[in-house]
Formats: C-alpha cells, sequence, structure tokens
C-alpha cells in the first residue's frame, strides 16, 4: 500500500519548512512509513482532479488504499492512530495528545495566522498599522498560556513526545521573522527540540529538497 501526499510544485515559503506538507512529512518520518509525493502547481490545484482530492483546491491530501484525506490535522491524526510513535498508549495520555493536537490548529494558530497574512490581506489599508499591535497582543496571549502550561518540561504533556508537539512546534514555527517567539525563551527551545528530531531533519530536507529544485 503506497501512500501518496500532494505538496507544492514551487512552495511560497521559500524552503522555509512552513508549508502544511511538512506536517504530514515529519509524521510519516516519525512512525517510519514510505511516501511519495506529487507534486502541483497552483493552476493544477484548482483543476478537476485534485479537486476530487481535496474539494478547496489546498495541499495537502493523503490517499492510501482507496482512502483520500484532506486538512492537514485530520491526516495527521490518522496517521497517528494506526501507527505506532505519534499517540501514547495510555488512554488517558492518549487523550491528552490528541486534545493538544486540536490546540494547536484551533487555539494557538489562527491569531499566528491572522497576523502572518495581514500584510497581504490589508497591509495598504489605513487602518493595517493600528491593528498590528492589536494582532501581535492577540499572538502573545497564547504564548503566554502556552508558555505556563509547558513550564519546565520537554513536551507538552510530560517526557513523551505526541502527534500534538508535532503539530504545535510547526504551528509556532510560522512565528519567524516576527520576533515574537524569541520573546519565550522556553518556548524557542521547546520548537528546538522539534527541529532536533532525527523525523523532522529528515522531512524538512526533503521538503527543501523540492524548493531547490523547482528554483533551479
Amino acid at each position: 500500500m503506497t501512500i501518496t501526499i500532494t505538496a507544492f510544485e514551487s512552495s511560497p515559503d521559500g524552503g522555509k519548512g512552513l508549508a502544511r506538507d511538512m506536517r504530514i512529512r515529519w509524521a510519516l518520518e516519525e512512525v517510519g512509513l514510505p511516501y511519495e509525493i506529487r507534486l502541483l502547481s497552483f493552476r493544477a490545484m484548482k483543476e478537476p482532479a485534485h479537486l476530487a482530492r481535496h474539494p478547496f483546491g489546498q495541499i495537502p491530501t493523503y490517499e492510501e488504499d482507496g482512502l483520500t484525506l484532506f486538512e492537514s490535522g485530520a491526516i495527521l491524526f490518522h496517521i497517528a492512530q494506526h501507527h505506532a510513535g505519534l499517540l501514547p498508549d495510555d488512554a488517558d495520555a492518549r487523550a491528552r495528545a490528541i486534545t493538544w493536537l486540536f490546540a494547536a490548529l484551533n487555539t494557538v494558530e489562527p491569531p499566528i495566522v491572522e497576523l502572518e497574512q495581514a500584510p497581504y490581506a490589508e497591509g495598504d489599508r489605513p487602518w493595517h498599522k493600528e491593528r498590528l499591535p492589536l494582532m501581535r497582543d492577540r499572538v502573545r496571549t497564547r504564548l503566554d498560556q502556552l508558555s505556563s502550561h509547558l513550564g519546565d518540561g520537554e513536551w507538552l504533556d510530560g517526557a513523551a513526545f505526541s502527534a500534538g508537539d508535532l503539530m504545535m512546534v510547526l504551528v509556532l514555527r510560522r512565528l519567524e521573522g516576527s520576533g515574537l517567539l524569541e520573546e519565550y525563551p522556553d518556548l524557542s527551545a521547546y520548537v528546538a527540540r522539534g527541529e532536533a528530531r532525527p523525523a523532522y531533519q529528515r522531512a524538512y530536507a526533503d521538503q527543501l529538497a523540492v524548493f531547490k529544485a523547482a528554483a533551479d
């Protein structure tokens, strides 16, 4: 059963590993599953063949043995449920890891994405500069809360890395260049621990290789 995921033919993130296929690449590397990549142009993402896989014309998608999934959180959850390495065996710890997966997507990521996208969506509006400090403070509120929870812990639920950490690390990486993450040494160190994992390094190298090939 070959796993195929879709990714940008030429990623808009400039090879920084921020595109959402990185979440699936990393997960598959953590559980030791081989996979193939279907690279798509922006035009191909809006054509019927891809819309049949992802009704919103985005990436990533996941195909395996007749099953097609979209949405990075749902794909990560599926991988973690069916393959050892991303969810604890203990039922309570497993439930907490799933909670953190959803928290990364639903609570922490939205204000980060709003801040990230604002210059493109409203940068030419006269009120953008006034709104910017408010958006940054919304992000800080979530980082304050996350930092308070993490404390001196290695991962979100103690010593065991989980799917929740994988998603949270990649969500926090979207703050690179904003200066906000650097205000929280504990969270910066947390992200660095994620980036140091061999599975992350393999996934990042593979995504970067695609970007470099497209640039050439």
